[in-house]
């Protein structure tokens, strides 16, 4: 029953009704191109036999057209024509037939009749013409070939459109049942999923069909679930480590405040535990800044802006951090480089890379920044002269909450690099991060249309 209930089925039964249809239509238009012709031609041959005889009757009378009838049967120059010529009672008077027949009247004039030849039951098909003084005459032909050939063609096409249908369904059951077990592969796949095995994939074929495609697609969303599940997982543990450790500290502070005497000490342990406060408040800002991005959630406001213009923003906001370091910014940026995005977004990500070097560069460092163009591509360039990231951990630094840094000794959350991989995958955008002998360089190619 899952067979029957199968798209591909359904789909080859209505196939194999339309063709059936259309096999109808074609024998009909045969039936009228052929046996229609050779009736029309049965009936036009009857017409002139009568209206010929007829003619006979007007010039030869009664004995002259008994005469003619007479002839025509003794020299069987047509074996297939029947004759009757007979008085006011049907009594024969001449012709080929021994008692007036059983007519059928029909609809188009004609009528039709049996007529017994050597023992054999032949149909007939005749035309029967008044003459003066109630004499009858009946011309018809026999039709037994015509009507052998009609029943051979409507056993043929019945057979036939009954042979299509049973081909098709057969066709349609067996195309049917391959198309089901590639779906059932996809089913048992899913099931397993849904169980809780996330490592399972659909087995492709390699042949390329649509199956194929769909099974290649489905692996490759299964990855980005396997992948955002770990994700998750590890997003889940990497927030358990890192909050522990500030709330338990807040909670100190804020014991500490409220059993003091030192009101000036008090005021510091408040003022550290809300310092701290901000930063989870940041964290937890960031984490949903970031889900928004990669959920579509982000309103879309893209326009076209200026690259370098936007740097030379970010540079002059942290300009007063880096003399405090005394790290020097430089920048190799050109008059104008537009792309299509969201400025915010994309000022985001600058800030971020600007804060993420000077954070790992040592006094009286350098950081770097240049916007050039690569091809179809505004490339955006930040470097600095820190301890850099070893090629090892290059490929996990965009993860939630990674830190190159294991002893927290530079203040974080982990997410700055996070949030940048957002943005420029919501840019569609490419990030590379390599090595600036000493300290890292990152990359950010824009396309230069960065629309949808």
């Amino acid at each position: 029953m899952n067979l029957f209930r199968t798209s591909t089925f359904q789909l080859t039964v209505l196939y194999a009704l339309m063709l059936a249809l259309s096999t109808l239509i074609v024998g009909a238009f045969l039936y009228w191109s052929t046996i229609g012709f050779l009736q029309r031609q049965t009936d036009s041959t009857i017409e002139v036999e009568i209206t010929g005889l007829r003619e006979q009757y007007r010039l030869l009378g009664l004995n002259g057209l008994s005469r003619v009838i007479g002839e025509r049967i003794r020299r069987g120059d047509d074996p297939d024509g029947i004759y009757l010529f007979a008085d006011r009672h049907l009594r024969p008077l001449a012709g080929n037939l021994q008692e007036w027949p059983d007519l059928v009247s029909r609809a188009d004039g004609w009528y039709s009749f049996t007529n017994q030849i050597d023992g054999n039951t032949v149909p007939a098909r005749a035309r029967v013409l008044a003459l003066p003084e109630g004499l009858v005459l009946l011309v018809g032909r026999d039709i037994s070939d015509l009507d052998a050939l009609l029943r051979l063609v409507a056993t043929a096409l019945g057979w036939g459109t009954g042979l299509m249908i049973v081909l098709s369904l057969a066709g349609g059951a067996f195309m049917s049942s391959k198309a089901l077990g590639r779906v059932e592969n996809i089913n048992e796949t899913t099931r397993s999923i849904i169980s809780g095995d996330l490592s399972e994939r659909v087995v492709t074929r390699g042949t390329g069909d649509e199956f194929d495609q769909l099974a290649r697609n489905l692996n490759r969303m299964l990855d980005q679930i396997e992948d955002l599940m770990g994700g998750i997982r590890h997003a889940g543990d990497s927030i358990a480590h890192d909050l522990r450790t500030p709330l338990t500290r807040i909670r100190y502070l804020l014991e500490e405040a409220a059993t003091g005497d030192d009101p000036d000490q008090m005021r510091q342990s408040v003022q550290t535990a809300i310092d701290d406060v901000d930063q989870l408040l940041a964290t937890f800002s960031a984490l949903l800044r970031i889900a928004r991005i990669e959920s579509g959630g982000h309103a879309d406001r893209k326009e076209t802006v200026s690259l370098a213009r936007l740097v030379r923003d970010a540079i002059e906001m942290y300009q007063v951090v880096a003399d405090q370091q005394r790290i020097k910014i430089t920048s190799d940026l050109p008059g104008e480089t537009e792309i299509i995005g969201d400025r915010d977004l994309i000022f985001q990500l600058i800030t971020n890379l600007i804060d993420n070097a000077l954070k790992y560069t040592p006094d009286g460092g350098n950081v770097h920044l240049a916007v050039h163009q690569h091809n179809s591509s505004n490339v955006l360039s930040v470097s600095d002269s820190g301890c850099g990231i070893p090629a090892a951990q290059q490929e996990f630094v965009t993860q939630r909450f990674y830190r190159v840094d294991k002893s927290r000794r530079h203040v974080g959350s982990g997410l700055g690099l996070s949030l940048v991989q957002a943005v420029a995958d919501y840019h569609g955008a490419s990030l590379c991060f390599a090595n600036n002998a000493p300290g890292l360089r990152v990359d950010v190619a824009f396309p230069k249309d960065a629309r949808d």
